[in-house]
């Protein structure tokens, strides 16, 4: 497997690039701003792109502009984005783009070394992956109205941890259920939310979309 970073603080690069050697991941190519972001996923073809929300030289969204503009470019190349803060608007955004190989972590998830590993393996084989603390947000500001409200407490579980790719099995050991109790609530899930089975477009991205506040796709 194959990574390229775009991270502006040197330490936290160079601690990423050993994170991943140690678990037999290699980083091909690294830079610090959000430009040159483009130029080494279009030389590397990396399996995936670990970029930073804010970098020079405005500190703004520039990590998020160039992860945007590498899909646009080069469809459906995985992106895990890295953020100091909440920062709903990045997270819609970026899936608003296309929910399959993208990733939304806080930065301090890099410190469980097991979870974020599994987070670049799951992003980069296809997953979507939102850090928990997004998704808490997201849940506190659901409209009134909104078709999510249709779901039940124990289907709003079961799709915050769809939005954290986790899979169908995955999701059964965390709820301590079985796996044909959880893709009931997925179908459910799918009823509620008008999610048709010929519908165009993948339903469990869809409804991950859904969740995120993006109801008009």
């Amino acid at each position: 497997m194959r990574v390229v970073i775009a991270e502006d603080s040197v330490l936290l690069r160079e601690g990423l690039v050993r994170l991943l050697d140690d678990a037999g991941i290699e980083t091909v190519a690294t830079v610090g701003d959000g430009p040159g972001l483009l130029g080494i996923v279009e030389e590397h073809k990396p399996d995936l792109a670990i970029v930073d929300v804010r970098m020079p030289p405005s500190f703004t969204d520039e990590g998020l502009r160039a992860a945007l503009a590498v899909r646009e470019r080069l469809p459906g190349t995985p992106i895990l984005v890295l953020s100091q803060y909440v920062e709903e608007r990045y997270a819609t955004d970026l899936i608003g783009g296309g929910a399959e190989g993208v990733g939304y972590l806080l930065k301090e998830r890099v410190s469980d070394v097991a979870e974020f590993i599994d987070a670049v393996r799951r992003i980069a084989a296809g997953a979507t992956v939102i850090d928990p603390e997004v998704i808490g947000q997201l849940l506190g500001r659901r409209r009134s109205g909104d078709p999510l409200e249709a779901l039940t407490p124990r289907e709003r579980e079961v799709l915050a941890l769809m939005a954290q790719g986790r899979s169908n099995g995955a999701i059964a050991g965390d709820l301590v259920v079985t796996e044909g109790a959880v893709e009931k609530h997925i179908s459910n899930i799918f009823m509620k939310l008008n999610l048709q089975p010929a519908q165009g477009g993948h339903r469990r991205v869809m409804a991950v979309l859904a969740y995120l506040g993006r109801t008009d796709v």
